[in-house]
C-alpha cells in the first residue's frame, strides 16, 4: 500500500512530508505506548497514535517507520514536525479514532507484522 492510500482511507491531512506519499508501507501499528512500538513494530510501517510528543518521532525513526498518523484530532507542534521532516517521515492527522483507523487499514489490506509472517 502507498502512503497516499493511507491518507485517503483515513481522510487524513498531510502535515509534513507530502513529497513522500508515493512510498510503500507494508504494515501498521496502532499504539500510544512507545515501548510496545519498540517491541512489536517492523520497518516500512505506519504508526497510528494519539500521543503527541517528540518521542513518537524518535521511536518511529529508530524502527525505520516511514509514516506517523496522529488520530483523534491530535496535532503535533512545529518542533515535532521539524523533527519528522529531518528524518524523512510523513506526518498526517485524522479526526478518526484509533480503533476505526486501524480497522480501515486492515480491511484494505494493510496488516500487522504477525500476519505478514504467515502470508
Amino acid at each position: 500500500m502507498k502512503i497516499s492510500d493511507v491518507k485517503e482511507l483515513l481522510e487524513a491531512e498531510v502535515l509534513s512530508g507530502e513529497e513522500h506519499l508515493g512510498r510503500d508501507v507494508f504494515s501498521a501499528c496502532g499504539c500510544d505506548m512507545m515501548s510496545d512500538v519498540l517491541a512489536f513494530a517492523k520497518d516500512q510501517a505506519v504508526l497510528l497514535t494519539g500521543l503527541v510528543n517528540p518521542q513518537v518521532v524518535r521511536t518511529a525513526e529508530m524502527m525505520d517507520m516511514v509514516c506517523i498518523v496522529f488520530v483523534r484530532s491530535k496535532k503535533p507542534t512545529g518542533a515535532i514536525l521539524q523533527l519528522a521532516e529531518s528524518s524523512g517521515i510523513v506526518v498526517m492527522a485524522t479526526d478518526i479514532r484509533m480503533y476505526e483507523a486501524c480497522g480501515r487499514l486492515y480491511i484494505n489490506g494493510l496488516r500487522g507484522e504477525k500476519h505478514l509472517e504467515h502470508v
